[in-house]
């Protein structure tokens, strides 16, 4: 191979060939001489006998977003992307605030069974055999106001995974060995939420049922054990019948043609038959509970040991704190504002590291976890929905700090209608932007925020439009939602050792008070003096 390659050097050189021993391997490498032909030839131009390269170009392909609406009001709506798969998906305005109290836990319930038995298909197997053909994966999520299934799959199983869609949306059987089996694994999440060393989701829970108590988006979204017993297949299907009608759905994809989603859609969404059309259902009846969000601020308490939540690990014992106040939904004209808020306060661990990308440039960072070596995190989270949000910061600490810790947070919410840097206040943007822009590279993002934007508004802005609002932010923006914020009641979750946890009367007062202080114990004062 080696001599084979020095005789071809010498023949398009033309020149000599030196042979060199290679100490590592021994044997002999040729290294073509510096004069000859091959010195001659230009690097400037084309080499000859070789073909011409094919540049990329910029083309009028701008991948627009475009919706239909079906003669059933059923949306139909895609964007095109290179590449050999695509996603779409059926998104439903539906979830866990929609639910009546007494069968509370219904959205969770469809999560599970999603994929399962239809009309046409026996089981989830045979679903996942068909999936599996075009190299395809299938997921079901649901949240307090949306109900997503999506599948990703080879362009050319197009056709089928429509056909899929629509067996499992609008023809589920859902039998009885099917609900057992769902009972059996909700009751085994609701027993792990209770056990995990991450207490997030249960805190979300708390926090959402502290801030809207009773109402809407303070429903829980998980079942509760009470409503294990009560779900059956007949209370589900009245739940379909009537949330899940045309004009409640987005069909939505990306990676295909429009034209082609459109006619998959008429095929096989317009005039079908749905599982819920029958006699003994359609007596039941039932409304859509259209009510507006209603915030009204409180406090969620939840005592428990906390000091062996995570055996044979490092984690501490520590009590976890959700402080939150009324933002807004996401059709508000102050939404961006609040997302960019949310950006500047930022947060993490007091173990995280990494760059300003991480926020550790951020107020939570530099005010707050650099600040108190007894707080282990602090997070800035923002909820929102279509007519409310919460603005929430998720804190923890050592249980014998957490009196501490409530007093920082509310001088930090304080402290947010005061004075916005330039500096802060241009990273949060750019930071925002590029998140923006990082995450709808990826197709499944994409989807997603197709479907939830043509759900709420019928249409899709394009994420250059985001990026303009987000760049018109100005520090005065962001002192104006903050002191719309600190006019609401707070909302408080707290979960842990609450010996130390300070009154809600008391954090009330810390947020009307001028630097978010909480009122001194009269004793305090008069050493204080």
């Amino acid at each position: 191979m080696v001599r084979v390659h020095a005789k071809n050097c010498i023949r398009l050189s033309g020149g000599k060939t030196d042979f060199k021993r290679c100490r590592i391997t021994g044997l002999r490498r040729s290294f073509c001489s510096s004069y000859g032909q091959a010195g001659k030839t230009s690097l400037c131009h084309p080499l000859p006998g070789t073909p011409s390269p094919v540049y990329a170009t910029v083309t009028d392909n701008s991948y627009e977003t475009h919706v239909t609406t079906l003669e059933n009001g059923m949306r139909v709506a895609s964007q095109n992307m290179f590449g050999q798969f695509c996603t779409v998906g059926v998104l439903i305005d539906s979830g866990s605030r929609f639910e009546l109290p007494y069968t509370s836990g219904i959205s969770h319930f469809l999560e599970k069974l999603a994929f399962g038995s239809t009309d046409k298909f026996k089981d989830r197997d045979e679903i996942l055999q068909r999936l599996e053909a075009y190299g395809g994966i299938c997921d079901c999520q649901t949240s307090r106001d949306t109900m997503v299934y999506g599948i990703s799959a080879d362009r050319e199983g197009l056709n089928e995974v429509i056909d899929i869609l629509s067996e499992v949306v609008l023809r589920p059987k859902i039998t009885s060995s099917e609900l057992d089996d769902v009972g059996i694994g909700i009751r085994f999440e609701l027993e792990d939420l209770e056990l995990r060393p991450d207490p997030e989701p249960l805190l979300t829970e708390m926090i959402h049922a502290a801030a809207f108590r009773n109402n809407t988006l303070g429903q829980p979204k998980f079942c509760t054990e009470e409503s294990l017993a009560k779900i059956s297949n007949e209370t589900i299907m009245q739940f379909l019948n009537v949330h899940h009608t045309p004009s409640r759905m987005v069909l939505a994809g990306v990676g295909m043609e429009h034209e082609a989603l459109v006619d998959l859609a008429k095929t096989h969404f317009l005039g079908s038959s749905v599982a819920w059309n029958t006699e003994k259902i359609q007596q039941l009846g039932g409304n859509i509970d259209r009510s507006m969000a209603q915030y009204t601020g409180g406090v969620q308490k939840v005592e428990r040991d906390m000091s062996n939540i995570a055996p044979g690990t490092p984690i501490p014992e520590l009590v976890h704190l959700v402080l939150g106040l009324e933002s807004c939904g996401h059709q508000d004209p102050d939404f961006v504002a609040f997302a960019v808020l949310n950006m500047l306060m930022g947060g993490g661990g007091s173990f995280s590291a990494g760059g300003p990308g991480k926020g550790m440039y951020t107020r939570l960072y530099l005010n707050v976890l650099n600040r108190y070596h007894w707080m282990y995190s602090a997070t800035a989270v923002h909820y929102s929905y279509e007519d409310s949000g919460i603005f929430c910061i998720h804190a923890s600490t050592p249980p014998s700090m957490l009196k501490d810790l409530v007093e920082v947070l509310t001088k930090e919410f304080v402290k947010m209608a005061g004075r916005v840097e330039d500096v802060e206040l241009d990273r949060a943007k750019t930071q925002l932007q590029s998140m923006l822009m990082m995450n709808l590279e990826a197709r499944p993002v994409v989807f997603e925020d197709i479907g939830r934007q043509v759900l709420a508004t019928g249409a899709r802005k394009h994420p250059e439009e985001f990026c303009e609002m987000i760049g018109k932010i100005s520090a005065e923006d962001i002192q104006r939602v903050a002191n719309r914020m600190l006019q609401s009641n707070p909302s408080v979750a707290v979960l842990g050792d609450l010996k130390y946890f300070p009154s809600y009367n008391d954090i009330q007062a810390a947020f009307a008070s001028n630097d978010g202080s909480l009122p001194r114990s009269k004793l305090a004062s008069i050493f204080k003096r």
